[in-house]
């Protein structure tokens, strides 16, 4: 039995305790936060502490607060020699302090507390300093997901700006549709089910053979009419640089 405990109370702290709470071969022995009353709701008020000093004895600590705040609370840890991960998708493994053995768990998958998800399907980038460490993080990693992969500090960095394209802008170009929907009383549910086949493609074409629409076309005519319908100068310039981006092509 691998014993894990969580320090952080944010979205990925929150769905990790909720996944290794009915994991299989790993105990979740405690949890860190600030704030008892965070995470009351996953676990046992006793298992919750408040001050780093009163962490137990555990196989792996896993660090999932924010990026600005991993260095200082890896050189709060009131141990050393342990094995201690952080969930970052852009910081380096050795953000981590050298008192203790340096690792990286990082779930790559957009999370917010009041959304479930199936951890089984998300992928689960791991780092480590030695095989032996990176054995136990596969084990765990494994204990809660059916995709685990060995990805370094550098590679990871690349990923996640890929992540920010494909999530994060994404989800800002959904919010400006809804935007000029609401602007000429169109109900944004009706563009839902051509999100949903857009995102489905992906997964049997390549985004390159998936595009489709009036840049890969060529079809200038409905680019200008697009362009004098927009109003906002920053849709504006937003539908030009992807227009530009796709010609490309």
């Amino acid at each position: 039995m691998i014993k894990v405990s969580i320090i952080g109370s944010g979205n990925v702290a929150q769905h990790l305790i909720s996944a290794l709470s009915n994991a299989t071969g790993v105990e979740l022995v405690q949890a860190f936060s600030r704030k008892k009353e965070n995470l009351t709701h996953l676990m046992d008020a006793a298992q919750i502490v408040c001050d780093l000093k009163d962490l137990q004895p555990a196989d792996l600590y896993i660090i999932a607060v924010t990026d600005d705040a991993i260095s200082q609370v890896s050189a709060e840890l009131p141990f050393s020699g342990k094995l201690v991960a952080h969930t970052s998708g852009s910081l380096s493994i050795n953000i981590l302090d050298d008192q203790n053995r340096k690792a990286v768990f990082y779930p790559l998958q957009t999370f917010s507390k009041s959304k479930p998800v199936n951890f089984r399907e998300i992928p689960i980038c791991l780092e480590s300093e030695n095989d032996e460490d990176f054995e136990r993080l596969e084990n765990v990693a494994h204990a809660i997901s059916d995709k685990v992969f060995s990805i370094n500090s550098e590679q990871r960095r690349a990923m996640h700006v890929s992540a920010v394209f494909v999530n994060n802008f994404v989800n800002h170009l959904y919010k400006i549709g809804n935007d000029i929907c609401t602007e000429h009383q169109i109900p944004f549910e009706i563009l839902k089910p051509l999100i949903r086949e857009t995102a489905q493609k992906v997964m049997t074409l390549s985004p390159l053979e998936a595009q489709t629409g009036p840049a890969k076309r060529g079809d200038k005519k409905t680019i200008a009419a697009h362009l004098e319908l927009l109003t906002n100068a920053n849709q504006k310039n937003i539908y030009q640089l992807l227009t530009q981006s796709i010609q490309h092509e």
